[in-house]
């Protein structure tokens, strides 16, 4: 399959390891860019030089990513079995390991980076920090859906 990018033809077909090297890649950068606007425009989050927010952005998206398959892994035990409270523990433990990794996800950036990066205020920087990873969600989930929507001009759904 070849594309047209104004007038460069691409002869190559993309590997799904490019695909997810590109998909990681413009999710730690869209990190990276909220982590900064936060630091700049936010008196609760700071960070130190731009090398530790590069690396405090690579964290957080391992730790995210690994929240996330954790968070699968247990809802697809749970939707395995049937019944009420089946259904409730596999909505109580996503709930539980969506929110409590945020507590795992603070503590892994102070041990790795101390005070060279800082999430202050209302619970010792906790609801700082959830806001910070909140809009780093969203900002990746509108990139997703920028790409998608440009993806489905006349041709089929293709995943990054």
């Amino acid at each position: 399959m070849s594309e047209e990018i104004r007038g460069i033809a691409l002869t190559e077909e993309i590997s799904n390891s490019q695909k997810l090297f590109v998909r990681y890649l413009v999710a730690v950068l869209i990190d990276l860019t909220v982590l900064n606007l936060f630091d700049e425009f936010w008196e609760l989050v700071t960070i130190g030089p731009f090398s530790v927010s590069v690396l405090a952005a690579i964290l957080l998206q391992v730790l995210l990513k690994a929240t996330l398959v954790l968070e699968h892994k247990v809802a697809a035990y749970f939707n395995a079995k049937t019944g009420g409270f089946a259904r409730f523990m596999r909505f109580f433990t996503a709930w539980l390991i969506l929110f409590g990794s945020k507590f795992a996800m603070l503590g892994a950036i102070d041990f790795a980076f101390g005070d060279d990066v800082l999430f202050t205020g209302p619970l010792h920087g906790v609801v700082s920090f959830i806001v910070v990873v909140v809009v780093m969600l969203a900002a990746e989930e509108i990139a997703v859906r920028i790409y998608r929507r440009l993806g489905n001009r006349g041709e089929p759904d293709r995943q990054p």
